[in-house]
Parts: C-alpha cells; structure tokens; sequence
C-alpha cells in the first residue's frame, strides 16, 4: 500500500509535459508577437500610404499583436499555475496570482479570456464591411462573456448552489494539509 502511494505521489510530476508545453508555446508566441510588432512598425512608417483604409489595416495589426501578447500570456499563467498546484507550492509568483487549487487557476485563466475575447471582437469590429455577421459574432461572444460572468459570480465552480459552504471550505483545508504532509513525504525520499 505504500509503494502504491508513493507512485501515486510520483505521477503528478507527469504535469511537468502540461508546463512545459504550456511555457514553450508561450514563448513561441510571445517571440512571434515581437516581431509582428515590429513588422507592424515597419509598415506604418515606412508603408508611404497615410489613408484611412492603411490606418485601419495598421490598427487591425496591433490588435492582432496584443491577441498574440494575450494567448502567450494565457499559457504562461497555465504553465505557472501547473507547476505551482503540482509540483511546487514555493514557486514565487506575481502577487496578483493567487493560486492555491485549481479553481483559482481557472478563474485567472477566465479573466484572461474574457480580455481576449473582447480583443478579438474588437478587431472584428475594426475590419468590419457593414455587413450583418458582426452582429452574429457580438451575439456569440455576449454569450459566452455571460456564461463567463456567471462562473466568476459563483466563484469558478460549476456546482448545483455554485457557493461555497462552510464544509466545502473544512474539505479544502483538509486535502491542502493532505497534499503538503505528501509533498513532504516525497521530499524526505
């Protein structure tokens, strides 16, 4: 029965693949979006054309930068908050990221996105000819900011009361102290 929890124990170290992809593709977006802005730049100053239609096009660029900037800045927060919940509750962090389960990691990841998705529509809207599927579109992505506003209102839990009771919280405490006593006893090995 020991081995097996030691084993058990061990397994979560297999997080690492999720962190590590996570952070590698963070990078490769982040580096990507450097030199799309730089791209961008370039065109603004030196594209020669200073008309309403190379302002838009310009303007769609640096939005599309900042949704690169924020889809990298996602899977850095994914590949932070694995390796913090997983493998190292010590790793210091922003204080602005507060993460002590994985709830926590999903609602900084949903404030993420909702930024993202107002991103996007955004350059939607920007592009937009006129016609009416940019109202399909704000449709959809309303939809899914309320359902998104709706899981942050219960907390991030999408349970039956979506609050949190006092046994909930007893619970909580007792597998964070199951979970330290753990990596504590795989630390010792």
């Amino acid at each position: 029965m020991n081995m097996l929890r030691r084993v058990l124990a061990g397994s979560r170290y297999f997080i690492v693949i999720g962190v590590v992809g996570s952070f590698l593709a963070s990078i490769a977006l982040l580096v990507y979006g450097g030199f799309k802005t730089i791209g961008v730049i370039i065109t603004t100053f030196f594209g020669g054309d200073f008309t309403q239609t190379s302002a838009k096009v310009v303007t769609v660029g640096f939005i599309e930068v900042l949704d690169l900037f924020l889809l990298g800045t996602v899977l850095y927060i994914i590949a932070l908050g694995l390796y913090q919940l997983f493998i190292d509750d010590k790793l210091p962090l922003p204080a602005w990221m507060h993460l002590r389960t994985l709830t926590d990691l999903k609602v900084e990841l949903i404030n993420v996105i909702i930024v993202l998705l107002g991103v996007s529509f955004l350059g939607a809207v920007v592009q937009w000819d006129g016609s009416p599927n940019i109202l399909a579109l704000g449709l959809a992505i309303g939809a899914i900011l309320a359902a998104y506003a709706l899981l942050l209102r219960s907390g991030g839990r999408l349970s039956d009361s979506g609050a949190r009771g006092p046994s909930d919280k007893s619970e909580e405490r007792k597998a964070n102290a199951s979970e330290s006593t753990l990596k504590e006893e795989m630390s010792n090995d």
